[in-house]
């Protein structure tokens, strides 16, 4: 599921109207006055209609014979498409999204590493490790290395189960995944080689109970580095997992 390109006006554009939506300034249901819009941004009719395709392709408006152009209800959003995502954060509704990402994980991924440990072959394990030397050496780098070394090695974990199904679930989390990551690897975090490094040995050692028991401690870890890096955005009480 990529990301929209869109670069200059039009990128701009695009984006400015999805967090319009996502924010709930144009609210479910209601029509977009397209003349009045076309106004205000001092942009053409053309324009933004180019703009409403990008937004209608994510599920976000819909347009009808005299209604015009409308607000989809959020049941028919694509809340999985990687701008949504980024949009939803940008509205102020971080804090949500990342709780329900971290419950979403603490379901799929101690699973997935007990699994993975009882079916990895030998090319699995050496893409968790490759995985891993990527994570190592992306430390120091620039956060977007960094996301896309975390984002390869749990995308391993997943493939290394064999179930056709968790591997596919990466498509609802692997945006989110990569905005909680920009966030955290662009401030202070824990060093993420030593939890990773658990998992993989785990699974390595085809010890499903310990693969499943540091799963969950990276996830721990997670929390932490995410609240850390949120300071007050985000409270402890919403990320804590419940007893």
């Amino acid at each position: 599921m990529a990301a929209y390109s869109g670069r200059g006006v039009h990128g701009q554009t695009v984006r400015l109207l999805g967090e319009r939506v996502l924010s709930g300034r144009i609210g479910e249901g209601e029509t977009i006055d397209l003349a009045e819009l076309s106004k205000e941004l001092d942009l053409s009719l053309t324009a933004l209609r180019e703009a409403i395709k990008v937004l209608a392709a994510k599920g976000l408006v819909g347009s009808r014979q005299k209604k015009g152009t409308f607000v989809r209800p959020r049941t028919d959003w694509n809340l999985l498409d990687p701008d949504v995502v980024r949009w939803q954060i940008a509205a102020g509704a971080g804090d949500v999204f990342f709780q329900d990402l971290a419950e979403f994980r603490d379901v799929l991924e101690p699973a997935a590493a007990s699994l993975a440990a009882r079916r990895r072959t030998d090319a699995d394990i050496a893409e968790l490790r490759a995985a891993l030397t990527d994570i190592a050496d992306s430390a120091h780098g620039p956060a977007e290395e960094a996301v896309r070394a975390d984002l390869r090695w749990h995308r391993a974990l997943l493939a290394a189960t064999h179930n056709e199904l968790f591997t596919r679930t990466d498509v609802f989390f692997a945006a989110g995944l990569s905005e909680r990551d920009r966030l955290v690897h662009g401030g202070d975090h824990e060093d993420p080689v030593p939890s990773h490094g658990a998992v993989t040995d785990a699974v390595a050692a085809g010890d499903a109970s310990a693969a499943e028991s540091a799963m969950r401690s990276l996830l721990d870890q997670a929390r932490e580095d995410l609240l850390r890096a949120t300071e007050d955005d985000v409270g402890r009480d919403d990320l804590e997992r419940p007893q």
